[in-house]
């Protein structure tokens, strides 16, 4: 197995546990599960902002360890205050050191999108995702039939959830194109060897339809890279290790897009 169905087996199991634990009439009781969403396309495509999606991000299977000393309300607030269009939270625990309350954290000391990031394979993680705080819940072609992802994507909708599909080739586009999504993000790390080229997101920019926003995913840790891109018609930048390897993610952000 590579990395991804290793995560995939061991979501099915932590989401069949969280189920037993909280139902999902629990989850709709939130104090957050009937706020009204921020729009993710609103804040992407605002002048004002940078149209990075700045992540706060532990560890990842392929680096290990990339900063466990940092507190996500200061970061993120951090980033917000850099000009970050949207927050990815990891709450992946197993293989990112993520955690739920993370999200939780994030949602209470920030006014602008926030991003579940995470594996998502049941309907339950959507409800879940509102719940926590979350604006936008991201749905990973390469795990996910075009059935499935039509079920996921048309209950976030009806929940007042943005949704942005996440494609690694051609292939994985091709097949998961669906009118209820938002944005689709082009992964630039190929999650079988971890190897990473932002030729990916080149490559199939033409391919997506116009109808979506178009984000660029991983490898960007240059800012005339964002310039380039944003050529190629790209509207958002999503880049967490680039931010989150230096003592001061938020430091490290408002330096970069001092030079955007």
């Amino acid at each position: 197995m590579n990395i991804l169905d290793k995560i995939v087996a061991h979501k099915k199991k932590e989401v069949a546990s969280a189920k037993k634990r909280v139902s999902y009439v629990e989850l709709e009781e939130s104090e957050y599960f009937h706020r009204e969403t921020y729009s993710f396309k609103e804040f992407l495509l605002d002048p004002e902002r940078s149209g990075i999606i700045a992540e706060f991000k532990r560890k990842s299977p392929s680096k290990g360890i990339i900063n466990d000393k940092v507190r996500v309300s200061a970061v993120t607030n951090g980033y917000a205050g850099a000009g970050a269009s949207a927050l990815s939270v990891l709450t992946d625990r197993n293989f990112f050191m993520g955690r739920k309350a993370d999200l939780v954290k994030a949602r209470s000391v920030n006014n602008i999108p926030i991003l579940r990031k995470d594996f998502m394979i049941d309907e339950y993680q959507v409800i879940e995702a509102k719940a926590l705080g979350a604006d936008i819940i991201l749905l990973i072609a390469a795990i996910l039939t075009p059935a499935e992802i039509d079920t996921m994507a048309t209950l976030a909708k009806s929940i007042g959830l943005n949704v942005l599909l996440e494609v690694h080739n051609l292939e994985e586009l091709e097949r998961s194109i669906h009118p209820k999504l938002d944005a689709i993000g082009v992964n630039n790390r190929n999650l079988a060897d971890f190897t990473v080229s932002v030729e990916t997101s080149y490559e199939l920019a033409k391919h997506i339809p116009a109808e979506f926003m178009k984000i660029s995913e991983s490898a960007i840790s240059d800012p005339e890279t964002i310039r380039h891109l944003k050529l190629a018609g790209f509207n958002g930048f999503l880049i967490g290790e680039t931010f989150m390897k230096q003592a001061d993610p938020a430091q490290a952000m408002r330096d970069f897009v001092a030079q955007l």
